[in-house]
């Protein structure tokens, strides 16, 4: 067992969380996320979450929600507690959306997808007040500061806010955006870790502003690596970005603790998921995969 490992193990008041978004099934890179974020939680005798992230409701898929979590409880991941839907937890955002507003921490922004792009980010054009009329997202106004944190495996993350610049936290359309529904929906669930993808090491940042903005608690973070092909780049159509079989769940629950550097005997090959699991939650390192940012999938 790791130093990091030893120190915050049997935390009681542990919880984590897994959050996929229901617009396509669970690949091997979904099911490292979900492994890491479970056996984080069990080694540290915390509770383990699942919460759906389907306010994008143009990109939901109907019945992916479902599948979702069978093919979790396929694997032995099984949560804690009853699921819960973003769509249902809209008049939270709005309250959180409010606040911001009151607080002048925000602003309506008529800018279009195409100019930012031209301005490689967003350099804060309508600050002072939208320039066009007609529908308009909001942006929260980040300040002029760095962000400082450290991350459970990447270590201590500097990102300068104003560079990355002032975020979208509700779209043109009346959407709520992922940075304010997902600080909103950790901080009401009492979320205390998040361990997730490296991918969204970049987010971190405004969740944290946002967080901060809004009064509520910054939970720890650990990034994992991102899973790639043999010869780099993200997942293709390849068998490492097709939906999990749970027929082949032991082999690939070895495989993503193979890839999070867990060492796992290969005997555990042909031992049910649950005690794969077990295995896992008994021999957590963290410290295994400290600072990498990618893994390469065999």
């Amino acid at each position: 067992m790791s130093a990091e490992s030893a120190a915050g193990a049997f935390q009681p008041n542990y919880v984590g969380r897994f959050a996929p978004s229901p617009t396509g099934s669970l690949h091997l890179g979904s099911l490292l996320a979900a492994v890491g974020s479970f056996v984080d939680a069990r080694h540290h005798g915390g509770r383990w979450l699942v919460r759906m992230e389907d306010l994008d409701t143009a990109r939901v898929v109907p019945g992916c929600a479902d599948e979702m979590l069978r093919a979790l409880e396929a694997f032995g991941l099984h949560w804690d507690g009853a699921i819960e839907y973003q769509s249902t937890r809209k008049h939270h955002y709005l309250e959180a959306l409010t606040r911001l507003s009151e607080r002048n921490l925000s602003y309506r922004c008529s800018c279009t997808r195409a100019e930012r792009s031209a301005q490689g980010g967003y350099p804060g054009t309508c600050r002072s007040g939208a320039r066009l009329t007609g529908p308009t997202a909001t942006r929260f106004r980040v300040a002029d500061e760095p962000v400082r944190f450290a991350d459970r495996v990447q270590g201590e993350c500097v990102f300068d806010l104003r560079q990355l610049g002032d975020v979208v936290v509700r779209r043109r359309d009346g959407t709520f955006a992922y940075q304010l529904a997902v600080v909103v929906d950790d901080g009401l669930q009492g979320v205390t870790d998040v361990v997730r993808g490296a991918d969204l090491l970049d987010n971190t940042p405004w969740q944290l502003a946002l967080q901060r903005a809004l009064d509520l608690p910054t939970p720890r973070y650990a990034h994992l690596p991102l899973v790639v092909e043999p010869r780099a780049g993200k997942l293709a159509k390849s068998r490492r970005s097709l939906p999990l079989v749970p027929a082949h769940a032991s082999v690939l629950l070895h495989e993503v603790l193979t890839l999070l550097g867990q060492a796992p005997t290969a005997e555990l090959k042909s031992e049910l998921p649950e005690r794969i699991l077990a295995w896992a939650t008994g021999h957590w390192n963290l410290d295994a995969v400290a600072g990498i940012r990618e893994v390469r999938a065999p």
